[in-house]
């Protein structure tokens, strides 16, 4: 089987900064932070990496029990600042995952720095909350490509059952779609295929600057995808798909 893993933020949706806010207003609420600096990245990045760079930036003590006090804040104020922005699902998202449910061998999962109950929350609130059985989340890392790692390894796990007798490893390859150049550094620390689209907030020239295996404008057109879904399937000896 093959896995394909999804990015959220720039990749399936944007939300408009929702995150960004619930960020904010957690940090405020427990740390009494008025205004968060800009200086501090989010794109690419997981949200412990996040908060604990903020905690630094801003005098807060970056222990476990500061990170427990912001994650629960965080969770709670998410749903909030969710129908307070105005976002929505990235051209292409549905019909790409309406595609890949129709193969029969790809798994379909996340790859994403957010934590799993903020990636759940996110993917609710837009109507995907369904189209995903596994994933590597953002809770216990600060690095994306541990989080890759433990996709892979969830992957594993939710196509084991599907496996037929003999087979061997369940999964024999992965493809990683994202946005940003993290995304494609850690589909090579798993050595995956790696999509990038610029729907985010990195300029596609830049995204190209790191070596991508394919680069798309965007999910429109689902074929790029397919194809290489079609031909790694074919190498790996699961036969011809439809």
């Amino acid at each position: 089987m093959y896995a394909v893993l999804f990015d959220i933020d720039g990749t399936l949706l944007h939300t408009g900064g929702a995150g960004q806010l619930a960020f904010a207003d957690a940090f405020e609420s427990e740390f009494g932070v008025g205004q968060l600096s800009g200086e501090v990245a989010f794109a690419g990045r997981s949200d412990r990496a996040i908060a604990y760079e903020l905690m630094g930036v801003h005098d807060v003590p970056a222990t476990e029990t500061n990170w427990q006090r912001f994650r629960h804040a965080y969770l709670r104020r998410l749903p909030d600042a969710l129908k307070l922005r105005r976002g929505r699902v990235l051209p292409g998202v549905l019909e790409l995952l309406d595609a890949l449910d129709l193969l029969e061998h790809p798994v379909v999962g996340l790859l994403t720095g957010n934590l799993e109950q903020g990636a759940a929350c996110k993917l609710a609130h837009y109507g995907l909350g369904h189209r995903f059985g596994f994933g590597g989340f953002g809770d216990s890392s600060h690095d994306r490509c541990d989080i890759a790692a433990a996709a892979l390894r969830e992957a594993e796990r939710f196509a084991a059952g599907r496996a037929a007798p003999g087979n061997g490893r369940a999964i024999a390859g992965a493809m990683v779609i994202g946005d940003t150049v993290h995304d494609i550094a850690c589909a090579r620390s798993i050595q995956a295929y790696a999509v990038a689209v610029p729907t985010g907030n990195t300029p596609a020239d830049q995204l190209a600057a790191a070596n991508p295996d394919l680069l798309l404008d965007d999910l429109t057109d689902p074929r790029p995808v397919l194809e290489r879904v079609r031909a790694a399937m074919q190498a790996t000896g699961n036969g011809p798909l439809p």
